[in-house]
């Protein structure tokens, strides 16, 4: 059995679009080509990897397998790639950080920034994610280090406190639900399900999030308008156009109009981690960014 650097590369990169045609373009490969390379690895392997279909290729149990251990030998490549980088100029290594929209838009750039200033040849790809599937990334070897709420199921890694992360809603001092609450300082989500809400645009962790907690309650939030930013939704909300529910850190920038209400639901009382498959595992410059992100 004999597979090389691009045959591994090709997988992933089919695994993860689920479609050969996909994966080829993406390892820059003829769709003969890979066509040819899958069926060389699946004979070499005496096992079928893929179920091919009219909407794309789906892994087969073998070809979870292989998508495991190719990401590991991938990883583990890399690894020894920036190892050796520091004998020579230029980037040292990356670092595969996924986080949720909080971790992202609160807490990580002043933290980021501290760091890269201080470790001018190592590089971090950022992506946000919902904390769930951050867990699994961060499990199958596809990150290095996830950033994630206290809410999700991480049995399986490293965890380490980051940063308290409570969301609370907040409102126009005029608004309809802003009477009827007087002087309380809580309110329950499901009493605020009956108002339009400003939500975040694109495909935020937290708006799905919030999402998710409506429809556990059998509702569904209504959403007027959707915006880009922490600092837009709570104008928009002083504005009196509705609701929005947001990390407490970016509430208290809010305009002095703007009132703020904790939420009573436990789900909204988040804290947040930071999640590791295994800190020893890690290249040194990973576990570098594991230590500064405690100390801050």
């Amino acid at each position: 059995m004999r597979f090389d650097l691009t045959d591994l590369k090709l997988f992933i990169h089919i695994a993860e679009s689920g479609s050969i045609t996909a994966g080829a373009a993406l390892a820059h490969l003829a769709l003969p080509s890979a066509s040819a390379r899958v069926r060389g690895m699946e004979e070499a392997l005496n096992v079928p990897l893929l179920q091919r279909g009219r909407r794309g290729a789906e892994l087969t149990e073998a070809g979870r397998t292989l998508l495991q251990h190719a990401r590991t030998i991938l990883r583990q490549v890399e690894d020894m790639q920036a190892e050796l980088a520091q004998f020579a100029t230029g980037l040292k290594g990356q670092v595969r950080l996924l986080c949720n929209t909080s971790a992202m838009t609160e807490f990580l750039p002043d933290a980021l920034a501290a760091f890269l200033a201080a470790h001018p040849q190592l590089s971090i790809n950022l992506e946000e994610r919902l904390s769930r599937d951050i867990v699994q990334a961060v499990a199958d070897g596809a990150a290095d280090i996830g950033i994630i709420s206290d809410a999700v199921d991480r049995a399986a890694l490293q965890t380490f406190p980051f940063r308290d992360d409570p969301l609370v809603l907040v409102m126009a001092r005029g608004h309809p639900l802003a009477h009827a609450l007087g002087h309380k300082r809580h309110v329950a989500f499901a009493a605020a399900l009956g108002h339009d809400f400003i939500g975040l645009a694109g495909d935020s962790a937290l708006q799905q999030y919030a999402a998710e907690q409506a429809a556990r309650l059998g509702r569904r939030m209504h959403c007027k308008i959707r915006l880009r930013s922490f600092e837009a939704m709570c104008r928009m909300a002083a504005s009196g156009a509705g609701l929005a529910i947001l990390p407490e850190t970016a509430a208290r920038r809010s305009p002095d109009d703007l009132r703020i209400v904790k939420l009573s639901d436990e789900w909204a009382d988040r804290k947040l981690l930071i999640c590791v498959r295994d800190e020893a595992a890690l290249p040194g410059y990973a576990r570098e960014l594991v230590t500064a992100l405690r100390r801050t």
